[in-house]
């Protein structure tokens, strides 16, 4: 409470959305709905997140600008600015430091996935062509490695230097994450553990960036800073449990990218792990044999059905219980739309999580 007496937000949030509709009724909507009504409480800024990263293109040569309007022309949930901004209004005024963090954190992110589509083969993502499927695999590692030092290049405009240097060790971690999970493909001695940390460093890592460095930017006290840093943390390692589900369960249509490619590029994520732990040794086999002979549909029937009441399931439970960690790791961080709202955000992923059950 102490915290939210010395700082208030710049503006009251949009009167259009009141806080209990937020809180009592925006679940009985669809999750993307619910997750629309998270967002407007930081709409504008936002919008003006999503300008700043449109103009990012005007930096690059003229030779290579339209790729890069391509791979950031794709609007996603844009989930890291929405942390982001809320940690910002949390604690303080959201100010133009933190669009500039939103702006660096989400071009990372697009880094990322612009290298593993490539890594994947990945042929659509936010429905539409991939960059590798439009220009090759060569020009492509070239585009995402362009973003990735674009957005160092930014994090070094920041005042408070610790930022940028924040920034660029959570890019090393990230692309550490990335080639950890790659060098452990096919891998039948993977744990549980060793999943964990992987995706703790490759999204986890960039999430609890994106909140610690908004407190960071707001002059929060230490102990505050901890805890959006560990809420960020908690969230992110959740959100790609989840991602992981869906590449199993989900629908190409509604998510609008190529699923099915962990599998097939013998990623062996927490689903497939959990099966494994407690399978038998025919079931072993049997799912190595699927997994090598690409039979993915068979193979998600196996993880749908198999034991322990079906491995998908219960890894959508560990991500549940993961966020609902982090919603009480709040406690104590005042009372604040924008930190209501934050709890809130952990509603809608479990949200999420609840619709791949099965």
């Amino acid at each position: 409470m102490e915290l939210f007496a010395r700082l208030r937000p710049s503006s009251p949030p949009d009167e259009s959305v009141p806080l209990a509709d937020l809180t009592e009724n925006a679940l009985a909507a669809s999750p993307a709905a619910s997750l629309a009504k998270v967002a407007k409480l930081v709409q504008p800024h936002l919008e003006e997140v999503e300008t700043r990263i449109a103009q990012q293109a005007a930096a690059f040569d003229p030779a290579i600008e339209g790729y890069v309007v391509y791979a950031v022309g794709s609007r996603g949930k844009r989930l890291r600015p929405l942390l982001t901004l809320l940690a910002a209004g949390a604690t303080g005024e959201i100010n133009p430091g933190h669009i500039d963090l939103a702006v660096t954190v989400e071009l990372i992110h697009i880094a990322t996935f612009v290298h593993d589509d490539v890594m994947d083969e990945a042929e659509r993502r936010r429905a539409q062509p991939t960059a590798n499927a439009r220009w090759g695999n060569s020009l492509s590692v070239l585009l995402g490695d362009c973003l990735f030092a674009h957005a160092l290049t930014l994090s070094t405009n920041f005042e408070n230097s610790k930022i940028g240097r924040a920034i660029a060790r959570t890019a090393a971690t990230v692309c550490s994450g990335e080639m950890i999970q790659t060098q452990r493909k096919f891998d039948l001695n993977l744990s549980v553990q060793d999943y964990l940390r992987i995706v703790q460093m490759k999204t986890g890592s960039l999430f609890a960036a994106a909140a610690e460095l908004a407190a960071v930017i707001s002059e929060a006290n230490p102990d505050a800073i901890e805890q959006f840093k560990n809420f960020g943390f908690q969230i992110g390692t959740a959100y790609q449990i989840y991602d992981d589900c869906v590449d199993l369960a989900g629908n190409e249509g509604t998510t609008g990218k190529t699923l099915g490619t962990d599998l097939r590029k013998g990623k062996f994520t927490l689903p497939v792990l959990i099966f494994l732990r407690s399978a038998s040794e025919f079931e072993r086999e049997r799912c190595c044999q699927l997994v090598l002979e690409e039979r993915v549909e068979e193979m998600i029937e196996l993880l749908k059905n198999g034991a322990n009441n079906g491995a998908l399931n219960e890894s959508i439970a560990a991500g549940s219980n993961l966020i609902r960690q982090a919603q009480g790791g709040l406690d104590g961080i005042g009372s604040n739309p924008y930190g209501e709202a934050l709890f809130f955000l952990g509603d809608v992923l479990c949200e999420m999580f609840d619709q791949l059950r099965v």
